[in-house]
């Protein structure tokens, strides 16, 4: 304990398992007055395990007592390895002036993390949509060695990009494509890379990276199955370039010593009309020191990084002592030294070599008049990419740097900028050295022009390019554990490692595809197959800095200001273009493979929610949309039926099922192949603090359950205090602008008489009410348990009983369900309810012209009502209901009266004062029997019959309205009754 200049006391918990690395104990405050007085920043610092912290407080107002301890229930959950809630924090603690703010909770958090280290908080590889995510503590650890940027980024990028085509394909592409051509080469492909460096900057620089390297940033940013289907091309590329660097080493060792080739041979070729003896290896050499050496290497791989990771220097000085020789003997040589023509740094061969001479060569690139294959600059540039490859090396090492957003791209682009830089004055070089003829003919110039002896440029490029190999089949079974271990793609579940292990299963499928490509054994043909791959992933990663650049959300703030969307757009076109120079149909091949991949998952994956770039654009864009579409009426041509689905607002469902199922079929019919959006809302009765978990416990399940139904819709979950409450409060605030609901959808409250639910009148009538003042058109479906699915198909008619002006509306819904395969059979039969003096012909001829303009094709039919008073025979069992409604509302009428008359007031309903017109009841009464005398007459044998709902008539008790529809629907099996609201939903014209 210690004093501050008030006496004020700061006190801290001497719990033994606190002090011990389980909780917070061992731990003290100290507060550090920062810049501008600011005295809310606090420090965390070690105390003596299992002792009392004591400091004294310098600042003029010292916070008052503080007690850092835990409880008991606290204690075990932190065994548990998860962080306490914020309520449970401050609830722990003493008096705090901060205490207000959750003021603990947060210190808790950020001296934690101190403590144990930032790499001790591992968030999920692969989060799902609605997965809480955990915060799992573990006891200190001893951190592994991390790597800066030299040893970490440059040395790795630098040891990939040079290579194989530096040592035993540069002279020769030299030679072929000519000095200025090949300069175009070497910046054209080191264009491509070097965007890819400045994209691949901007996201690395935008938070912390995990493994996976070009994976990983891809998939955060254009979403999984982008990511999944680009990693695992870009893993190919990578299996398949470890072939192409054992094939290399191999070549290049046969070429050394010829005497170890078991299949001898010599190739005659014609080098200025006469036949010349040419020894090469032979492909028969090549596959099987292949696969030998492929082996070995595997074996080097199932030893364990480590072991890689020791080695790995001695790689990098036969690289660097290789050039340097290379270097000195360009400068030393001579006419015809140290072989036929060489010319030395010479100025007539650098005009010779100028102009390229592309021609026919053989398998092994010898020029042969009679070879099969026609050298081009598109053939060249696929041949050449790889390398400028390796640009990746520094980022797949992401999880063992010290600082990612510095290394990365330093290293990156200092190691891109220098291996394009060595190959253009290598270019300039090479063409003044020797001749065209020595230049296309001896595969390993740079061996025989290397000073003191070839045997040093002979053992860099074996060692190099082994080296490469090796680091190819170390790199990709670990990105094949990284997509695997997301748990996306479900075939991979085989190729997953633990945390820390191993990954055996990738790595025997890694060598088994290296073998295979080392059985062809033709390095030109390897190649173009390598390319693909990687401006795959180039691309991706070029598309993803683009769109995070052009979105430029919130979350986008990297450290790495050199870049711009343009530059990223330009990148991904560059690769893209030189994809199609290389060779169309391995390009389409490529992007077909890319396309599966990425349908695959889209159906069968498992991907959540990892805030990639798409998502903002699809939020952009609704925003942008839903601010042009204004606040202005939509078009009647641009109309669309927004419903809002009452899930379950009479009546119980089983617990397990969120909403009536019939409904979600019923929503479906509302839309034209399945274009629209549905909103379904279900009410919680209760208080909004109490009932709020609720609330999103019942959204999930909703939401869940729409998905399972086919439903594009959203759930939304509402508390309130009542039902008419919270319809209240949807009604008013329900969606944006133009995409506000414009239809409500619900079911027919027939349950309330039977269960004697009283109250239901009331807020069926004020739901109605309600629909009408903010103007919402109304569908109330009555037998909604026998709406046939998609799979029952219905014969007959729709008819529509058509009797106010709704807008149209009812003519929409009848023609959308012919669009649906259960009602396609069915044919349309529009019935007009007219007077019995009006002209029932002029009526169905202007009715028959309205339908025509709409391109509607219907049945009219005029049915002409006598009026109220008039009684004709009716359906028994409708004269029965009648009969039934008229006393029960003549019984209600009574006790209304006898309340009224017993307490002196008004007739009184609902807790609202009505005013009852017996005579206009008996009306109502009247209308409804004969309006369903008539459908029960037409259409007792329709699929559906749709019908005018008429509004409650004002100052009516809601149990009178009621005892109308009820009456209007009776014995109708399948009905929709359809309001409409003041606008029009159909137009005449084009």
């Amino acid at each position: 304990m210690a004093a501050d200049n008030n006496g004020v006391d700061i006190e801290t918990s001497d719990d033994n398992d606190f002090s011990s690395g389980r909780g917070l104990g061992g731990r003290k405050y100290r507060p550090v007055i920062a810049q501008d007085d600011d005295r809310a920043v606090l420090e965390m610092s070690s105390i003596d395990p299992g002792g009392r912290a004591s400091s004294s407080l310098d600042t003029p107002n010292d916070l008052k007592k503080v007690k850092v301890g835990i409880p008991p229930d606290m204690a075990s959950e932190r065994k548990d390895g998860s962080l306490p809630n914020h309520g449970r924090a401050n609830g722990a603690q003493a008096e705090s002036k901060l205490e207000l703010f959750g003021f603990d909770s947060l210190v808790n958090i950020l001296g934690l993390k101190r403590y144990y280290g930032r790499d001790q908080i591992q968030a999920p590889s692969s989060p799902r949509d609605g997965d809480d995510v955990p915060i799992n503590i573990e006891p200190p650890k001893s951190e592994s060695v991390k790597s800066g940027t030299m040893m970490g980024v440059f040395i790795p990028c630098l040891q990939n990009i040079l290579g194989i085509i530096y040592y035993i394909r540069f002279s020769w592409i030299v030679g072929m494509a000519g000095i200025g051509q090949s300069l175009v080469l070497v910046a054209f492909c080191g264009s491509c890379t070097f965007l890819t460096t400045i994209s691949l900057s901007a996201i690395a620089t935008n938070g912390a990276m995990k493994g996976g390297g070009p994976y990983y940033l891809i998939g955060r940013a254009l979403g999984p199955e982008v990511g999944v289907s680009i990693g695992l091309c870009f893993f190919l590329g990578n299996a398949v370039a470890g072939a192409l660097y054992v094939l290399g080493a191999v070549e290049t060792f046969l070429t050394a010593l010829p005497q170890a080739g078991i299949f001898k041979g010599t190739t005659f070729v014609k080098i200025n009309g006469s036949d010349v003896a040419q020894t090469s290896p032979n492909l028969h050499d090549l596959q099987v020191y292949g696969v030998i050496v492929t082996i070995i290497l595997c074996f080097i791989v199932f030893g364990g990084v480590k072991m890689i990771n020791r080695v790995a220097p001695a790689f990098l000085i036969p690289v660097v002592l290789s050039l340097f020789c290379i270097f000195i003997g360009i400068f030393l040589a001579r006419k015809n030294y140290p072989a036929d023509g060489i010319t030395g740094l010479s100025l007539e061969s650098f005009k010779k070599n100028w102009d390229s001479a592309y021609q026919t060569t053989n398998h092994a690139g010898i020029p042969d008049p009679n070879g099969k294959i026609y050298w081009s600059f598109n053939a060249l540039v696929g041949l050449f990419f790889p390398a400028v490859t390796g640009i990746m090396a520094g980022s797949n090492r992401s999880a063992s740097l010290k600082d990612t957003q510095r290394s990365i791209p330093i290293g990156t682009l200092s190691a891109t900028l220098a291996t394009s830089g060595l190959y253009l004055v290598t270019v300039l070089f090479f063409g003044a050295l020797a001749t065209r003829e020595k230049l296309l003919t001896d595969r390993l110039l740079t061996a025989t022009v290397a000073w003191p002896a070839p045997a040093i440029t002979y053992v860099g490029i074996i060692l190099s390019t082994l080296g490469a190999a090796l680091q190819s089949l170390t790199g990709a079974p670990r990105l094949l554990a990284a997509i695997a271990n997301d748990d996306i793609l479900p075939v991979l579940k085989y190729f997953k490692a633990a945390d820390g292990g191993e990954p055996h299963i990738a790595t025997l499928f890694t060598a088994f595809l290296c073998i295979a490509c080392v059985i062809i054994g033709n390095l030109d043909l390897i190649t173009p197959t390598i390319t693909m791959f990687y401006l795959l992933c180039y691309g991706g990663v070029n598309l993803s800095c683009f769109l995070l650049d052009l979105l430029d959300a919130p979350s986008w703030r990297p450290r790495w200001k050199f870049h711009h969307w343009s530059l990223s757009l330009f990148g991904a076109l560059i690769c893209i273009v030189i994809m199609f120079l290389i060779s169309w149909a391995f390009t389409l091949v490529s992007l077909a493979l890319a396309t599966l991949i990425y349908y695959y998952v889209s159906v069968k994956g498992k991907a959540g929610d990892w805030g990639d770039g798409f998502k903002s654009a699809y939020f952009q864009l609704a925003l942008r949309s839903l601010r042009s579409l204004g606040a202005n009426q939509v078009h009647p041509k641009n109309w669309y039926p927004i419903p809002l689905i009452f899930c379950r607002p009479w009546g119980k469902l089983p617990e397990n099922v969120p909403c009536h199922p019939k409904l979600a079929d019923f929503a479906n019919c509302m839309k034209k192949k399945g274009r629209g959006m549905s909103i379904f809302v279900s009410i919680l009765d209760g208080e909004y603090h109490e009932c709020a978990e609720d609330a999103k416990a019942a959204c999930r399940a909703l939401s869940t359950y729409i998905e399972y139904k086919r439903c594009e819709g959203v759930a939304e979950i509402v508390v309130a205090p009542t039902m008419s409450d919270g319809f209240r409060g949807i009604v008013q605030t329900m969606g944006l602008g133009n995409l506000k609901p414009n239809i409500v959808v619900m079911r027919y409250p027939e349950i309330w008489r039977q269960e004697n639910l009283t109250e239901i009148p009331a807020t069926f009538v004020g739901i109605i009410n309600d629909c009408i003042v903010a103007n919402k058109a109304v569908v109330i479906v009555k037998g909604l348990d026998e709406w046939p699915n998609e799979y029952q198909r219905q014969y007959g008619t729709i008819d529509l009983y058509w009797i106010v002006r709704d807008g149209g509306l009812m003519l929409l819904l009848s023609q959308l369900l012919l669009t649906k395969e259960s009602f396609e059979s069915c044919k349309i039969q529009v019935f007009c309810i007219a007077e019995e003096d009006s002209d029932a012909e002029e009526l169905k001829a202007d009715v028959k012209k309205f339908l025509y303009d709409l391109r509607m094709q219907a049945e009219v039919i005029v049915i002409s009502m006598k009026s109220w008073d008039g009684q004709s025979e009716q359906q028994d069992e409708s004269v029965e209901a009648f009969n039934g409604a008229r006393e029960r509302i003549a019984s209600y009428l009574s006790e209304m009266k006898e309340k009224a008359q017993k307490h002196g007031t008004p007739l009184m309903a609902d807790g609202k004062a009505v005013v009852v017109n017996e005579q206009q009841v008996e009306k109502f009464l009247y209308t409804t029997l004969k309006l369903n005398t008539t459908i029960l007459r037409y259409s007792r044998m329709a699929a559906v019959v749709l019908v005018s709902l008429p509004p409650p008539p004002l100052n009516h008790p809601a149990y009178f309205y009621m005892e109308y529809m009820d009456l209007l629907v009776e014995n109708v099996p399948r009905l929709l009754i359809v309001r409409g609201y003041r606008r029009d939903v159909v137009t005449l014209f084009t």
